[in-house]
């Protein structure tokens, strides 16, 4: 599998389901951690994997789980298969943790992992590129077919790898302050930057910053929300 576990590694599973993936990280010898919300399942995967001491089963909800509390010295490597309905949540979720993980294996959508690699100028680009890239290097693997699943599911599905950046790549004076930028421009992304910001900063602070306001928020660079937001504290 594209993780690759070894025996020194930290594994978290989030949403095994059955417990197919469950099964071959474990034969690896990893120390894996598995996050459940369905008790019918935690239940059986307790039945099924108990035995083995490299297993803990955390009966909880992933959205609000405390993945960093498991990390104590050494940074975890998350995998997992997320339904749609919580994927962009969760994936927030866990870069408010991202320094405490090495890399994140997830299937996904293919229309999410796209959005999370986008680039400005695309389509796809918003919110989620600018929040994954900012924590992370975002690198889709590979595409997985409808046919693979029982019953098939009506969307394509890919592989996707988020590895957390080593160090800071940018400076972000007021975290809350630039949330709430970005989510404000993105909020209705066809008007331009002057009127999807004109509750957080007037014409003058875009033209400080070099930002022309009539440009659309997909057209900005992650460099530009966080000069701007930096330029708004002050």
């Amino acid at each position: 599998m594209a993780i690759d576990p070894m025996e020194t590694d930290h594994l978290v599973e989030i949403g095994p389901g059955q417990g197919a993936i469950t099964e071959p990280l474990l034969a690896s010898n990893c120390q894996l951690d598995v996050v459940e919300i369905d008790r019918d399942l935690v239940a059986r995967l307790t039945d099924k994997f108990a035995h083995n001491k490299h297993f803990t089963m955390h009966s909880a909800d992933a959205l609000t789980f405390d993945f960093a509390a498991l990390a104590n010295n050494q940074k975890l490597r998350i995998v997992g298969n997320l339904p749609y309905n919580i994927s962009t949540p969760l994936l927030f979720h866990l870069m408010q943790q991202a320094t405490h993980i090495q890399d994140m294996y997830f299937m996904l959508q293919k229309e999410i992992v796209n959005r999370l690699q986008a680039q400005p100028g695309s389509k796809q680009f918003g919110r989620l590129s600018i929040m994954a890239q900012l924590y992370c290097d975002v690198e889709a693997l590979f595409d997985v077919d409808p046919e693979c699943f029982q019953p098939q599911p009506k969307v394509m599905s890919s592989i996707v790898r988020l590895t957390p950046h080593a160090q800071q790549k940018y400076l972000i004076e007021n975290r809350a302050l630039f949330d709430t930028v970005v989510k404000a421009a993105f909020a209705q992304r066809r008007k331009t930057i002057r009127n999807s910001l004109k509750e957080v900063c007037d014409e003058q602070a875009l033209s400080a910053v070099g930002i022309s306001s009539s440009a659309r928020a997909e057209s900005l660079a992650i460099d530009d929300f966080v000069r701007l937001s930096n330029y708004l504290n002050n």
